[in-house]
């Protein structure tokens, strides 16, 4: 990591331009105690800013992992239909690389082992390297091993010295997590076979700027990829892009699949195809980025027009979901409880905490059929289809859904055909 925090983390040049500036919040994850409230809260500034050397697109190392990630509040297995994307994931990548009883995969990031419990279950070894405490011990007791390790060069050494190289890395919505890219980086290189495979999933940097994605823009996410970004970072370690498949998860994500030099061969068509479109896009200079804060501004305007005319109808609003992105939307709009009433989540380690910042209720879900609210905010937009369909029942006292990204829209249920309805 570059010694000044503002330069480039990848490539060190001190010539990074902004994108945009979201003022400053508190930490994402960082729900709050009853007994935490009174208490001064840290915030950090939240300015995503670009390279114009290597283009890739960045926060400040302001946070320190080890605060973060060493007691997390995010668990998957929380998410249906992220776990069935694991349960996919594992089926196909078994097939495409013939992985068997004798094959070993490590999986960096493994959280509750929402994804290697499938590769548990069909015989193979497996290692799932996990900094924080309490999600990683709920992997151990769903039988996953688990080592809880942030992942360094020096860890990744240790592991493959230990438990021999990895004929498959996963590195699942973990290679925007991390500061130290370089160091990261190395570390997959030395937990991978010579003749092995690396398969990361990471947000599209596309997606994020031209469906006005900003509420992923938060301090556990250091860095934000094109393609072309990702594999001018792999290739720091020795690793080659091989491939590539564009995804629907978080809003519009990657799969980048990686091997070393060595044995990377030529890369698939997609790989080309998916440079173009980010090409096409403007985001290999930095005209990609113009517009992007005035488009930003637009969502926050139209989000607190409808909280502030449902205040003045004397209408009920309350959240469903409880997720990073959440927060960052919520504190740079200045929501708090008078516009929200409260925010409901699946996740029991959350119920009876506080969003950071603006100290929103986070409830248990019955709560919404109880109150029965006129509107409720769907926070983790990203899951649409699977909320919607959670969420039909509200349609029984008239209840409606609202989505603020890409841009504001209120709907109906029933689902699956959700009927988008005028707002006023």
């Amino acid at each position: 990591m570059p010694a000044d925090p503002l330069s480039c983390r990848l490539c060190g040049s001190p010539d990074l331009r902004s994108v945009v500036d979201l003022g400053a919040s508190p930490p994402c994850e960082s729900f709050l105690a009853p007994d935490e409230l009174d208490a001064p809260e840290p915030a950090y500034p939240l300015h995503l800013r670009v390279c114009p050397e290597c283009l890739l697109a960045q926060l400040p190392p302001l946070i320190d992992p080890a605060r973060t990630f060493t007691e997390y509040a995010y668990f998957s297995s929380f998410s249906s239909s992220w776990l069935a994307h694991a349960e996919d994931y594992v089926d196909t990548v078994a097939e495409r690389l013939g992985l068997g009883a004798g094959s070993f995969v490590v999986e960096v990031a493994s959280n509750d082992g929402y994804l290697l419990r499938n590769v548990v279950a069909r015989g193979v070894r497996c290692l799932g390297i996990e900094p924080s405490v309490n999600v990683g011990a709920a992997a151990r007791e769903a039988g996953v091993p688990t080592l809880t390790e942030f992942l360094t060069a020096e860890t990744g050494a240790a592991v493959r010295a230990e438990h021999g190289p990895a004929d498959l890395v996963v590195a699942n919505n973990v290679y925007a997590h991390i500061p130290d890219l370089l160091g990261f980086t190395k570390g997959l290189r030395a937990l991978v076979a010579d003749d092995g495979w690396i398969s990361i999933e990471v947000q599209h940097l596309l997606s994020l700027v031209e469906l006005t994605q900003y509420d992923t823009i938060y301090h556990e996410h250091f860095q934000y990829y094109t393609l072309l970004s990702a594999r001018r970072a792999l290739a720091t370690a020795g690793l080659t892009v091989t491939d590539v498949e564009l995804l629907g998860t978080h809003g519009g994500s990657i799969r980048v699949w990686a091997r070393p030099e060595g044995v990377a061969g030529e890369p698939s068509p997609r790989v080309a195809a998916v440079l173009e479109r980010e090409r096409a896009a403007g985001l290999h200079e930095l005209s990609g980025y113009a517009g992007f804060a005035q488009r930003v501004e637009g969502v926050r305007l139209a989000l607190l027009e409808f909280l502030i005319q449902a205040k003045r109808r004397g209408e009920r609003v309350v959240g469903y979901g409880a997720p990073g992105k959440g927060n960052t939307l919520l504190n740079h709009c200045g929501i708090r409880p008078d516009l929200l009433e409260y925010t409901v989540d699946r996740n029991p380690y959350k119920h009876g905490r506080f969003t950071p910042g603006t100290r929103i209720p986070v409830l248990a879900p019955e709560r919404i059929a109880r109150d029965r609210p006129d509107y409720v905010l769907v926070l983790p937009w990203n899951l649409r289809a699977e909320l919607a369909e959670q969420l039909s029942y509200i349609a029984d006292w008239g209840g409606r859904l609202v989505f603020a990204i890409p841009e504001l829209e209120v709907v109906c249920p029933p689902t699956p055909a959700l009927q988008a309805v005028e707002v006023n």
